[in-house]
């Protein structure tokens, strides 16, 4: 299939937009994971038992769906995984947010309860469509400029 040469070029951007973004995301929780736990809690959708496991793990999943975006290994599989993620961000936040929470995303950190003003459930669901949107876009066009892994077999580029 014949792709037009500027393709490759928005798919490295989009892989280094959505990799830079799950990689930092997960690289500032990762140090702090009972914080990580508490901003999963918050969100009150998981049982108290899964709340610290999903809180400690996320970030180390974060990170490699990161590192695979960045230096273009695996794009298709891990724009999937990065999608689903963004999938979940999404309707949890939209969920705290229908529910009348007021909690910190803690999607770069942090996490917890916050005064009622001070949420912004707007701003990072429209993030997280943003980054969806980029998921999709190297799911159906997972060839870029740099990357280490070979171009697909049958796909050639113009």
């Amino acid at each position: 299939m014949n792709r037009r040469p500027w393709f490759e070029w928005v798919s490295l951007g989009a892989r280094l937009v959505l990799g830079g973004v799950m990689l930092v995301a997960g690289a500032l929780k990762v140090t702090d994971p009972e914080t990580a736990a508490q901003a999963v809690r918050a969100y009150e959708l998981l049982p108290a038992s899964l709340a610290a496991p999903v809180g400690w793990g996320l970030p180390f999943l974060e990170i490699a769906i990161g590192l695979l975006l960045i230096v273009g290994f695996g794009v298709r599989a891990a724009a999937a995984a990065a999608g689903v993620f963004m999938v979940v961000f999404i309707a949890a936040v939209a969920s705290a947010w229908a529910r009348g929470l007021a909690i910190d995303c803690g999607c770069f950190g942090g996490g917890g309860q916050v005064a009622p003003g001070q949420t912004r459930y707007l701003q990072e669901i429209l993030r997280d469509v943003g980054l969806l949107l980029l998921a999709a876009w190297l799911w159906l066009n997972p060839t870029s400029k740099y990357a280490v892994e070979p171009e697909p077999q049958g796909v050639t580029a113009s």
